[in-house]
This record gives C-alpha cells, structure tokens and sequence, in this order.
C-alpha cells in the first residue's frame, strides 16, 4: 500500500478530489492505494485484513421524483434496504430507484467499485448505517477501485454531514 498526499503526482482526478477534500477538512488519514482492486467490499476486506463489516461500501441509488443521487454508506458485510432508505430520503410516495453506471458517474464523478463518501461532483443525499459503528476504524473507497481510506464512523458523519439511520435489511 502506497499513501497518496497532494505531493503526490499521476492520480486519477477523482483520487485527486478525494484527497483534496480530506486535505481540506483535516482528515489525518490519507488515502492508500493497494495493489490489487477492491471493487467489492470482500476484495477490499481482503486486501486490508479486516472485517468484510469494516468496509464502508457506498451504494449509490436514484430519486425519481427530482433524479437526485442517494448515497448510502453501509457496512460491507450488510444490504441494503432500500424501502428503509426510500422512507427515509422520498417525500409523498416519491420512488427510489436503482442507478446505472452512467447515472453514478455523472452524478458522482466516480464510477462503480470506487465511489467515495467524499468529493463527489454534486453532493448527494447521504445516509450512514448505524451498524458501521460496531468498528472503531472502518475503510471507504477513495475514488478509484484501487484507492480507500481509514476512518472513524464518527469521523465519517463529521465528513459527511450526513445522518445515522436504520437503512439495512434485518436490522
């Protein structure tokens, strides 16, 4: 694993944004690169050496009614309920849907397998899992299949801004 700073030259320009976001909020952690991909949280885990639940996996959905991206960052060894989620970030009956590749990378400015909770193109609506909190440190994608980040839950609402909630299946 290779720590990437804002010295650091030929990263992809949406590691560069991940990198100048946590720069700019006082983030003590810098995003790693790993030497394998980590499109998936089991990869990610893997790659690590911690808990699949350690990975702050982030699921991307679209609200039809004003097609806003919803981020949900959950623990990697949950899914995702979306009729929690829906109830959560959808007013009067409004539909939650699921968003394509190209709805991700537009709205985000990441694509699949390496979006991040921090610098996206257009801020989304953002949930965090509760169920991240059962780890003190958790990982999240730094904008690039390759790139992640350690983080504090706590740490990752203060980025985010974004509330804690009910939002996987079983819980």
């Amino acid at each position: 694993m290779n720590a990437i700073t804002a010295e650091t030259q030929d990263v992809p320009a949406a590691v560069r944004r991940v990198v100048d976001t946590l720069a700019a909020m006082g983030h003590p952690h810098h995003p790693v690169m790993l030497d394998d991909a980590a499109r998936t949280a089991q990869q990610a885990a893997d790659a690590l050496g911690v808990a699949l639940g350690q990975i702050a996996k982030s699921i991307i959905f679209r609200r039809k009614s004003d097609d806003a991206a919803v981020l949900v960052v959950t623990s990697g060894d949950l899914r995702v309920d979306e009729k929690k989620v829906q109830a959560l970030v959808c007013a009067d009956g409004a539909k939650l849907g699921r968003a394509d590749a190209d709805f991700v990378k537009a709205a985000t400015g990441f694509s699949i397998g390496g979006v991040s909770p921090v610098g996206h193109l257009r801020p989304p609506v953002t949930l965090i899992d509760e169920q991240l909190f059962r780890f003190g440190v958790i990982w999240a994608a730094a904008g690039h299949p390759h790139a992640v980040f350690r983080l504090a839950p706590g740490e990752l609402r203060e980025l985010t801004g974004a509330p804690v909630a009910d939002v996987t299946l079983g819980s």
